[in-house]
């Protein structure tokens, strides 16, 4: 049995039952809601569902049975709280949100679970639920933090040089695949280019949450606002491109659809 559709609130409570089976792979797109610089769109879920449903396509097209839940649009509360009109979840609250879809899904025998996931801020409480999953009852789930794989990607669809020119919060990868899948909700002319020498309480900003001293990095309680008022460190997003947001797709959907067809199919066993 085969269903064109990719997104499970797409699917009538009937084809439910026809089409997800134990067999089906289900993959959870997870993002924020946040400053993501002055161009782009708050929401960095917008480009985890994008490279999900392709991901899911992909993985079809090797005889996986995949399917898109609804994407989680909120993060983890962290540094994020001072971006005007940005909406975010405290750590416990995400954490009894995932394992609460876990277990909906779990309930049912859909145990073939990937975590597409789009926002730092989620890290902690994908972690926290996927280790008691397992020690609960052996099911494992992996999650995808696609930004982080992204920096390692850049460096080779850019170059080492260009891609540290280019990556950073604001910059990419998230603006090239922004401009790649929904290019007519961004507004570059509005961009803006990283910081330059940024002093919080007298000190050096280091980052989004750590200022420098005498050769380290240290974590402090400050807020994005402060150390990058205009969403952007690291990157400038002048670098960014439709053609370098394919690339990294590309490059993405090969992974996921690949993991998927070796492991997450398999139930990692073997």
């Amino acid at each position: 049995m085969t269903t064109a559709k990719l997104k499970m609130a797409e699917l009538t409570s009937e084809e439910a039952r026809q089409y997800l089976t134990d067999e089906a792979v289900i993959l959870l797109p997870m993002g924020s809601l946040e400053d993501q610089g002055t161009h782009a769109p708050m929401g960095d879920y917008l480009g985890a569902e994008c490279v999900a449903l392709d991901i899911a396509r992909a993985a079809r097209a090797e005889g996986v049975p995949t399917f898109v839940a609804p994407p989680v649009p909120f993060g983890g509360a962290d540094y994020f709280g001072s971006s005007h009109g940005g909406i975010a979840i405290e750590q416990a609250t995400l954490t009894a949100l995932i394992n609460d879809m876990i277990a909906s899904l779990a309930r049912h025998g859909l145990t073939k679970v990937l975590i597409i996931n789009g926002h730092g801020g989620n890290v902690q409480a994908i972690n926290e639920v996927t280790q008691n999953w397992r020690r609960k009852n052996g099911m494992f789930v992996a999650s995808m933090y696609l930004w982080q794989i992204s920096y390692e990607l850049l460096k080779d669809i850019l170059g080492p040089e260009q891609a540290a020119r280019a990556s950073g919060h604001g910059g990419d990868p998230l603006t090239s695949i922004g401009l790649h899948y929904y290019p007519d909700i961004l507004r570059m002319d509005l961009r803006q280019a990283p910081p330059k020498d940024r002093k919080v309480m007298g000190m050096d900003v280091a980052g989004m949450s750590a200022i420098k001293y005498d050769g380290a990095r240290i974590q402090v309680p400050i807020e994005a606002i402060e150390s990058a008022p205009h969403g952007v460190w690291g990157g400038d997003p002048v670098h960014a491109s439709a053609e370098t947001g394919r690339a990294l797709s590309d490059r993405l959907v090969k992974i996921g659809a690949g993991f998927i067809r070796d492991h997450v199919a398999k139930g990692f066993a073997g």
